[in-house]
């Protein structure tokens, strides 16, 4: 009972926090309030097995949770891209990127139907509670097709039935739903992740 009560203060702080308005304030709502020990971010990363110099989308980067973690696995020689509709986030992660000497991130202002990646393409597309937000996604995703790079993945993670405050809030989308949207795009299941409480983790690579 105090874990939940704990979990709608936060979301209420967060709540108000997004109210406010400043950009300042959103990054701090969108990165999460004591999210590393639910969000488990190295497992994630490691889970994703990335290789030094592979080229990352960060889709709905929001305020840089995961930009700056998968920057770190890509190294100097990959390059990170981190993808919002809201520019107030991207220039955010800019001015973060280049206060901290970061020079393999790079941001991107997506169109709600196009994350505008570069034409060269992505080895990984990578996006950690966005999937629910984003509209008619088996078209988003089928076009998305066309910018990941021969065995390119794409990787999801968002709040499944187990997370109940989300679910009150519709922020999540059940796995079931997931599965089936990304095989109408065109994409198969190669790996399911159980590690996280509140959140499927699921990655795809095209149909052969």
């Amino acid at each position: 009972m105090a874990k939940n009560i704990r979990r709608i203060s936060n979301y209420i702080f967060l709540a108000s926090l997004l109210f406010a308005g400043c950009a300042g304030l959103k990054q701090c709502a969108y990165r999460g309030v004591n999210r590393d020990p639910w969000q488990q971010p190295e497992k994630v990363i490691a889970a994703l097995q990335i290789r030094p110099g592979d080229h990352v989308a960060d889709l709905g980067a929001g305020g840089g949770y995961f930009t700056f973690k998968l920057a770190n696995a890509v190294g100097p020689t990959g390059k990170v891209y981190a993808v919002d509709i809201d520019r107030e986030m991207t220039d955010l992660i800019a001015q973060q990127a280049q206060k901290d000497a970061v020079g393999n991130v790079a941001t991107i202002v997506a169109k709600a139907d196009d994350p505008m990646l570069p034409q060269a393409g992505v080895d990984l597309v990578f996006t950690s509670n966005t999937y629910h937000h984003i509209g008619n996604r088996v078209a988003y995703f089928a076009d998305l097709r066309k910018y990941l790079r021969p065995g390119g993945k794409i990787a999801i993670i968002d709040f499944d039935r187990r997370a109940w405050i989300e679910g009150l809030l519709r922020h999540y989308t059940p796995s079931d739903f997931i599965k089936r949207e990304m095989e109408q795009a065109g994409y198969v299941l190669r790996h399911e992740l159980e590690f996280l409480d509140r959140q499927s983790f699921m990655i795809f690579t095209l149909k052969p």
